[in-house]
């Protein structure tokens, strides 16, 4: 994620998405900046699922493992 990615290199980063509804087929950009800014193309409205990880008490060998 840029977020990650910015932090690290210690400047900004945008990632951009280009997708479309599994439903409708209807287009879909996004676009996420380093610092947790988003960005939305008009008229679509995507709702965007993050999972809560608890690192205290992950057991799984990665983040990925937990998703």
């Amino acid at each position: 994620m840029p977020f990650v990615q910015g932090h690290l290199r210690n400047e900004s980063v945008t990632a951009s998405f280009r997708t479309e509804c599994g439903h409708c087929a209807q287009s879909l950009r996004f676009e996420v900046d380093s610092e947790l800014a988003y960005r939305v193309e008009e008229g679509a409205n995507p709702l965007i699922f993050v999972p809560f990880v608890d690192f205290k008490k992950l057991k799984d060998p990665s983040i990925i493992h937990a998703f």
